[in-house]
């Protein structure tokens, strides 16, 4: 399943925010992390918004912050603003999907997405902050002993 830049955007957002969830976040500042534009990142905020994932601070310090719930909030919960599942039938438009290899290939194609989308409404925003905050210990821990493997070598 490859997920619309709308949606990655969300997600990167989201998980931004919820890092910290009383610290203000200009769009800016995750334009700027990300490489996108912030007027692009906008519409994706605003739909955020509109959701009550974040709410946005105006003034000086203002910017977006976290409003949901990271122990409820689930990555489908997200996707599921930004990306439309239509039912196998829909997306039928060639000839050969209405053969049988093809009818047996699109159950196949459904049953991964259901995996998919279950995968994705079992993870929560929590979840996924855990294993950032691994990785990132990890790749500390990695860093330091590189270090000490450089520094104790001989010539």
């Amino acid at each position: 399943m490859r997920l619309q830049k709308n949606t990655s955007l969300a997600l990167y957002s989201v998980l931004e925010f919820a890092s910290d969830p009383s610290r203000h976040i200009s769009a800016a500042e995750i334009a700027e992390k990300y490489g996108v534009s912030p007027h692009h990142l906008a519409k994706v905020l605003s739909e955020l918004a509109h959701a009550g994932v974040v709410e946005s601070v105006r003034g000086v310090g203002g910017g977006y912050r976290f409003a949901g719930n990271a122990r409820r909030l689930t990555l489908m919960d997200v996707i599921g603003m930004f990306e439309e599942f239509s039912s196998p039938e829909a997306d039928r438009t060639d000839s050969g999907d209405l053969t049988p290899v093809g009818r047996a290939l699109g159950v196949v194609l459904s049953e991964i997405d259901e995996i998919a989308k279950a995968t994705f409404s079992s993870i929560t925003f929590a979840t996924m902050l855990r294993l950032i905050e691994r990785q990132q210990r990890d790749a500390a821990a990695a860093r330091a002993t590189a270090a000490t493997r450089a520094t104790t070598r001989t010539p």
